[in-house]
């Protein structure tokens, strides 16, 4: 028969055991990531997901966590489709031991359906250069987090460069700008912009819609090649682009007169259409192709260890590199958000906080190896934007060059178009607009 005291430090071990051992399982912050591996737009989705899939291996790696804790990757496909992805949400939303502390939708369809469950399940949208545009309005969409730029900035962005280019807005007046888009959420986005700036500078403004997945669009370059725009802005995903690009090269429309948005400027997008891709250009969502310190990281760290998501070659193209921003920006509200609730694993309204408090600064983008590629970031309770800067850059047949200095959103003409909006959305939901300090 045991002694008491042999039986006391039993009992001891095991709840010493038992602690430790949840102690470990709470040491892994769960994160799903929502990719789309296969399909039309696989071309585009996998460098993102690559990219986001490495620098949460790094900081494993490398780092042992985030302050220690273990990131749990989950990779759920979504093929772009908006039921998917709200599948994918249902379905992952509260596993691991604090729940899901952010999502990345990667689709703006899939955006709008979500943007109300995650407000009553208090789970953040990390919606990098994409989204709502109105939901950059933090007293509205306290769960949205349209980082980076909104397509109501990036629309901005690019009339300023065709603006420059033409000598300033007074000479844009009776010019015609013809926008081909994604007939879906993501595509209509920058139409009220677009209208907004045609009304104000005189430009003749055209929409023309291509349906999903945009492999026919002959029809639309024939209206471009009678109407003949003084520009072409391009805003499509995956193998619309290159058959824009294509289709353009037949209509003999000048690329250099084509400007895409940031979803539409990268390798993909122009490798399948060969040397009569040279001369396009597009928006860079500040970063465009090339290495940063944090890249050397992951082939030291990741892909030197043979484990790294994708081929070593396409560390640095545009998308991998947008994927590895997302990663990176998620990591550090997780950080943040540490720093009030405790080095464990987090739930979304906890890394809400962190996202809404998550300041950037030159010298920390210098630490985490972005110092090349980023401009500091602040994020508050008003602002879920955070900054609204981008360059424009162009393809030369082998690379992707920056074409233009930093250009900056028209904060004077944004706010005002956010702030509109959010309100309506927010009398249309019978929501109550925070008052942010």
């Amino acid at each position: 028969m045991r002694s008491p005291l042999s039986m006391l430090i039993a009992i001891a071990a095991g709840c010493a055991a038992t602690s430790a051992a949840t102690l470990a399982l709470a040491q892994t912050q769960y994160i799903p990531s929502m990719v789309y591996r296969s399909g039309p737009y696989a071309p585009n989705g996998i460098p993102f997901a690559n990219g986001v899939a490495d620098y949460y291996a790094l900081v494993n790696e490398r780092d042992g966590g985030i302050n220690g804790v273990k990131i749990e990757l989950d990779e759920c496909e979504t093929g772009y489709a908006t039921d998917r992805g709200v599948e994918c949400y249902e379905r992952t939303k509260g596993n691991g031991e604090a729940g899901a502390p952010y999502y990345f939708p990667l689709s703006t369809g899939i955006t709008f359906a979500l943007t109300e469950k995650t407000e009553a399940d208090k789970i953040p949208l990390i919606t990098m250069g994409y989204g709502r545009s109105e939901s950059a309005d933090g007293e509205v969409f306290k769960w949205n987090f349209p980082l980076l730029g909104t397509y109501w900035t990036a629309a901005d962005i690019i009339m300023q460069y065709v603006a420059d280019e033409e000598g300033g807005y007074e000479n844009l007046n009776g010019k015609k700008v013809t926008l081909v888009y994604h007939d879906s959420p993501y595509g209509k986005e920058p139409i009220t912009m677009l209208e907004k700036l045609s009304s104000q500078h005189g430009f003749e403004f055209a929409a023309l819609p291509v349906t999903h997945p945009g492999v026919e669009q002959k029809s639309t370059w024939l209206q471009i090649r009678q109407s003949q725009p003084d520009y072409v802005l391009l805003w499509g995903w995956g193998v619309m682009n290159s058959t824009a690009i294509r289709e353009a090269i037949a209509v003999n429309y000048p690329r250099e007169k084509m400007i895409g948005v940031w979803w539409s400027g990268a390798e993909p997008d122009v490798t399948p259409a060969g040397e009569g891709a040279k001369g396009y250009k597009a928006a860079a969502l500040q970063h465009g192709a090339g290495r940063d310190k944090v890249h050397e990281a992951v082939l030291e760290h990741v892909h030197g260890k043979g484990n790294g998501a994708g081929p070593e070659a396409d560390v640095g193209h545009v998308l991998y590199n947008r994927g590895l921003v997302n990663a990176m920006l998620g990591v550090e509200a997780i950080r943040k958000a540490q720093e009030k609730f405790g080095n464990r694993a987090l739930s979304g309204e906890e890394v809400q906080w962190g996202i809404e408090n998550l300041e950037l600064t030159e010298e920390r983008l210098d630490e985490l190896g972005f110092g090349d590629t980023l401009l500091p970031l602040n994020v508050t309770c008003e602002d879920h934007e955070g900054i609204r800067m981008g360059r424009i850059h162009q393809w030369d047949g082998s690379n992707w060059n920056f074409v233009s200095d930093w250009i900056e959103g028209n904060n004077e003409l944004l706010r005002p178009m956010v702030v509109e909006a959010a309100q309506r959305y927010a009398a249309e939901h019978n929501i109550t607009p925070r008052e942010c300090e």
